[in-house]
């Protein structure tokens, strides 16, 4: 038997009825705040897909740095920095009503950022005769800019989300904003890997180096310490 909202509280009862398990207050209060829903939850799909594949192309293009151990271990932190803002996201699309798609190839077809393919690959169609064959010819310079494209990319999604959500869903925007302040990172230290590989001019980005590989200080969610 359900219970009736206590009279007299401000906050007891809205548009949602009492008991209702098909409305969201969640999503009722943000859009009385103005934010589009459904426009929202498609971004943040389109998003989220391009996070998952730059994660998955990441994994090649961080294979290809052979020999190069310092670029490989801050690709490695991006690699695994996107993979944390995907997880960090994607619950965030179900909290409003949404779901990611059930086909992994629709998912990666609604990537909002552009496929990270491996210089050399053909865009990716590079034909493999034996399951040992490579692309020989990938440079460190090509692979970087490669990286640094995709995290530009990145940049400009997660602050269109900011601009959509500031003052209106704070849930949403402190998402976005701790995966842009991640991604801000992740181009700083392209630009100085590059600029110094392919140009020889030092930029330097103020990278300090994670905790533990794909620490991303910002977007996971830790627990509390409680001495």
């Amino acid at each position: 038997m359900s219970t009736p909202p206590a009279q007299g509280k401000p906050h007891a009862s809205g548009l949602v009825p009492h008991g209702d398990v098909t409305q969201r207050v969640g999503v009722e209060a943000i859009m009385a705040r103005g934010v589009e829903v459904d426009t929202l939850i498609e971004k943040l799909i389109d998003a989220a897909g391009a996070e998952f594949t730059t994660y998955y192309y990441y994994t090649i293009l961080r294979m290809y740095l052979a020999g190069h151990e310092d670029y490989k271990e801050i690709c490695e932190d991006a690699r695994l920095e996107d993979r944390a803002h995907f997880e960090l996201i994607t619950p965030r699309i179900y909290e409003l009503g949404g779901t990611i798609p059930y086909d992994i190839r629709t998912f990666a077809d609604r990537a909002g950022c552009p496929d990270a393919y491996l210089p050399g690959s053909n865009d990716g169609q590079y034909r493999m005769d034996h399951p040992r064959d490579i692309v020989r010819n990938a440079t460190p310079a090509q692979i970087l800019e490669v990286l640094l494209e995709a995290e530009r990319c990145a940049i400009r999604t997660w602050s269109e989300v900011c601009d959509l959500t500031f003052g209106k869903d704070p849930r949403t925007y402190d998402m976005a904003a701790r995966i842009l302040n991640e991604e801000v990172e992740h181009e700083a230290w392209f630009i100085e890997l590059l600029s110094k590989e392919r140009d020889g001019v030092v930029r330097p980005s103020g990278h300090f180096r994670r905790g533990e590989p794909g620490d991303a200080p910002y977007s996971k969610n830790r627990g509390f310490y409680n001495p």
